[in-house]
């Protein structure tokens, strides 16, 4: 019986555990940096109305494009029409991602700004920070001598590609810190890397560069974390993706990023790690309701409808007065 036991089990699983201190509640404030798979988990967030906060200047790579916009950002950088550049009918910023480009420059201008002050607002407010990192290949501007956050499709001849190593990215991760630390020593860090493959660098060459991103998140937690007051952590993102969901229906077609049913996996174990157990079923409720607004019916006049949409508007009511800072 137990042999077959073992034989039908068909995961490794990863062994996790709960935190017993800064948990995510309903009165946390959650900052989330860096790739795509950060703004996978904060649309998770939000759909369960969790305060948050997702990449003010849009979607982050690497390691030093987060820690050049947090240095600014902290610093009170002004942004100027030296920190722009035109190319294809719009006006762009190598800090910041293209959903921030914009066809007038004073507009762009204005938004960086905003962005920069939104960023340092938010750090100070911020109880726990989840930084995701992507990818250890970066792209250096050659007339700069400078490396960019993303390229904005400028001739690739105008790049060197870089590949960082652990220490420099294991610095990057310590300027990151001390930067929260000067202005909100309580937050607590939570260090990711993106179970996204890079794979347009190669398969190797991906292999290579989550290895990097790895041995640097662990060398700083083990070697410099002690030093900051800032609790900081290592979430398995990667690890769930490519040990516990080793097979390809967990991808979306194009076989690259992970599709909802692995976001929603990996979502599961950050929950079981990193939110408070109080809060499941303030969640329970959120869900309800959620599921309530998106119903969509087939006789929207008839009684058992009205009377439908009569419990959840006093079920959302009720709700509301005990956390009046959620809306729906």
């Amino acid at each position: 019986m137990r042999l077959r036991e073992k034989m039908m089990n068909l995961q490794t699983k990863i062994p996790l555990s709960k935190h017993s201190s800064n948990l995510i509640d309903y009165k946390s404030n959650i900052l989330l940096l860096g790739s795509c798979f950060s703004e996978n988990i904060g649309k998770t967030l939000d759909y369960f109305k969790f305060q948050n906060t997702q990449n003010p200047f849009g979607i982050l790579f690497h390691p030093k494009a987060v820690e050049t916009l947090l240095d600014n950002s902290v610093k009170g950088y002004t942004y100027s029409e030296t920190d722009i550049f035109f190319n294809n009918e719009r006006w762009h910023c190598f800090d910041a991602h293209s959903a921030l480009s914009n066809t007038d420059k004073a507009e762009l201008l204005a938004k960086l700004q905003l962005a920069s002050t939104r960023l340092k607002r938010k750090l100070t407010e911020a109880s726990h920070i989840v930084i995701t990192l992507g990818t250890a290949w970066v792209y250096r501007f050659l007339e700069f001598d400078k490396i960019v956050a993303n390229c904005h499709k400028l001739p690739q001849k105008q790049f060197k590609k870089e590949l960082l190593s652990v220490a420099q990215i294991q610095q990057y991760l310590s300027n990151i810190a001390l930067l929260v630390s000067t202005i909100n020593p309580k937050a607590t860090l939570v260090f990711t890397v993106s179970p996204v493959r890079h794979l347009k660098d190669g398969f190797v060459e991906n292999t290579q560069s989550k290895s990097h991103l790895i041995a640097a998140i662990h060398n700083f937690i083990d070697q410099e974390a002690p030093n900051f007051e800032n609790k900081t952590y290592y979430f398995p993102s990667y690890e769930i993706m490519m040990d516990e969901l080793r097979d390809y229906r967990f991808y979306a077609e194009d076989m690259i990023h992970p599709n909802q049913t692995a976001i929603s996996y990996i979502w599961e174990h950050f929950k079981t790690v990193w939110i408070s157990k109080e809060s499941y079923n303030t969640m329970a409720t959120v869900d309800t309701i959620q599921k309530g607004l998106r119903h969509k019916p087939f006789h929207p006049n008839s009684q058992a409808h009205q009377h439908f949409i009569q419990k959840l508007n006093t079920l959302k009511a009720q709700f509301c007065t005990l956390f009046p800072h959620i809306t729906f």
